[in-house]
């Protein structure tokens, strides 16, 4: 088999950039195409943990204000999955302190002051590749992890309705319901329905004949039932 050589392309490293600003993004994806990076952008903290699974890049851009999933809490989750990616944060000069404490949370190699520039990117370049520090953070995910953004589990199939106050739960399709008070059952309902509107139009075509019988030989002379 013959052996293909990888394109620049396929060997270039992988920068994840995570930022719901425009500028920003096209900014920092100008500065690290220029380092010949592969760059994948995402603008949402929740997909960015989606993307770093699938693409398992060598660098992550992260902002802290992000939509669904603040940058913290994104690259907590990044560090949890795995891989060897480097984080770096990015955020404006009020969110200093929070990003001091997000990059030893979740083991950043350096944060970065918006708005970046390339001069920035180089003064710290070997930060940006120098050793992974640990991510103290992990042990406290679980609480620092919003409870109304738990993801559900994947359903098992499909779960009975919830009862309203004062009724009871709706069944599924198929489900055999049981009777009402006072009721028949639904089966029995539904079995006696047919017959009784078959006996309504076996009636209603006989009175109808009657009827017609009666008249025709009323106009022909002919005693009816003789």
């Amino acid at each position: 088999m013959a052996y293909v050589t990888p394109t620049a392309e396929e060997t270039a490293p992988t920068v994840l950039i995570v930022d719901n600003n425009p500028m920003s993004l096209m900014r920092l994806r100008e500065i690290f195409k220029i380092r010949e990076f592969n760059v994948e952008v995402c603008e949402d903290g929740d997909q960015a943990v989606d993307e770093y699974i699938r693409l398992d890049p060598e660098l992550v851009v992260i902002a802290l204000d992000l939509p669904s999933l603040d940058g913290h809490l994104a690259a907590l989750e990044m560090r949890e999955h795995g891989g060897e990616s480097r984080i770096v944060f990015i955020a404006s000069r009020r969110l200093a302190q929070l990003a001091e404490d997000a990059s030893h949370s979740a083991g950043a190699v350096v944060w970065l002051e918006k708005p970046i520039s390339s001069t920035a990117v180089e003064q710290h370049w070997d930060q940006i590749l120098g050793p992974i520090p640990d991510a103290p953070g992990l042990e406290d995910l679980d609480q620092l992890y919003p409870e109304d953004r738990v993801k559900p589990e994947a359903d098992e199939g499909l779960m009975p309705l919830p009862a309203l106050p004062g009724m009871p739960a709706l069944p599924l399709p198929g489900a055999i319901l049981e009777p009402l008070p006072g009721l028949p059952p639904l089966q029995a309902v539904v079995a006696v329905k047919p017959k009784r509107r078959a006996l309504r139009l076996l009636v209603m075509t006989l009175v109808i004949s009657g009827l017609g019988y009666l008249t025709y030989a009323k106009l022909s002379g002919v005693a009816p039932f003789a």
